[in-house]
């Protein structure tokens, strides 16, 4: 994409590209050992419990005794891409010919009352 040996100078190309300067320069900083070893435990609890969001993963570490955050712990989890599963399939629903639910014939309170009626 950036080529840094092109006769255009990064500024141009970065131009041309429609991207920030700021970005060609960005060098991402590595993960540090103790997020790695955080990030296999989560895993580890994930495979065990695929329905734990971020709250019950931290629940369990502290358990384990490993002090950490939601947040820290759902930062990570979105690092590694993983998400809580809920185990149930999607429905969709059937098409109909029946009237809408929110049509008058539906809702009888929407319609006027006869005056006897009262």
């Amino acid at each position: 994409m950036i080529d840094r040996n092109h006769k255009l100078s990064l500024v141009r190309q970065a131009k041309e590209l429609a991207i920030s300067r700021g970005s060609v320069y960005y060098q991402p900083k590595p993960v540090n050992e103790a997020n790695l070893a955080l990030m296999r435990t989560i895993d580890k609890l994930h495979l065990d419990y695929p329905f734990a969001g971020s709250r019950m993963l931290r629940d369990l570490l502290n358990l384990r005794g490993i002090r950490v955050g939601r947040r820290r712990v759902g930062r990570l989890m979105r690092l590694m891409g993983i998400d809580r599963n809920l185990g149930h399939p999607k429905i969709i629903p059937a098409q109909s010919n029946a009237p809408n639910a929110n049509s008058a014939q539906f809702a009888p309170h929407t319609q006027a009352l006869p005056i006897a009626a009262l």
